[in-house]
């Protein structure tokens, strides 16, 4: 295999798992509906960074760091989860009258990268499923450290572009849609984003 076919599979890879539905892409979706393309397109960044950061944890094989995060698994998870009920709870109630500008001055997108890339990192399980892709895409010789590091860019460029073709879907249609249907947005967002929450804190008791 070529190292450009490598990187072309890796980046499918990349896409297959950052499509799926999930409470980061509810989340990347509603912070681009309420604050714009700014936030949701650093919510995405996030997101692919700890893709790649897993990617890279399980191709570099640190067992160290694979160990560590498995072992703090339920804390990590009962943290994701209070933040996500957080998270929904916050757009569930918020102010009738609380506007685009409004929700853009109470937040920051270095604090949306920041938030979305540890949430996503407060799912240690992630490592194992990169480290089985890793298995698929190796060549019968194996990885060698620079075909290794051109599979995880592969792997982040492909999250990043799903991610960035998200926020610029939704982002053609955002100023077509008004303040009520917005709210009615919102309501729906925050009881599923508060309904992963409770998922991922039984997760972590059970």
């Amino acid at each position: 295999m070529s190292l450009l076919a490598l990187y072309l599979k890796a980046m499918g890879f990349g896409i297959a798992v950052a499509a799926p539905v999930g409470p980061m892409s509810l989340l990347c979706m509603r912070r681009s509906l309420v604050q714009g393309w700014r936030y949701g397109l650093a919510t995405g960044v996030g997101i692919a960074i700890a893709d790649g950061s897993y990617a890279l944890v399980a191709a570099l094989g640190l067992a160290g760091v694979s160990r560590f995060m498995l072992t703090y698994e339920r804390p990590l998870h009962l943290a994701a989860g209070l933040f996500l009920f957080y998270l929904g709870a916050k757009a569930f109630f918020v102010r009738e009258t609380t506007s685009a500008a409004e929700a853009r001055r109470v937040a920051s997108w270095p604090s949306a990268l920041s938030s979305a890339t540890l949430l996503t990192l407060t799912n240690p399980p992630t490592i194992i499923m990169f480290a089985a892709i890793l298995t698929a895409l190796a060549p019968r010789s194996g990885l060698t450290p620079g075909s290794a590091l051109l599979t995880v860019g592969g792997v982040f460029t492909g999250s990043l572009v799903w991610w960035c073709g998200l926020v610029a879907a939704i982002s053609t249609f955002r100023h077509m849609i008004g303040a009520p249907v917005r709210r009615g947005i919102d309501r729906i967002a925050g009881a599923v984003l508060g309904m992963f929450g409770i998922a991922e804190v039984r997760t972590a008791v059970s």
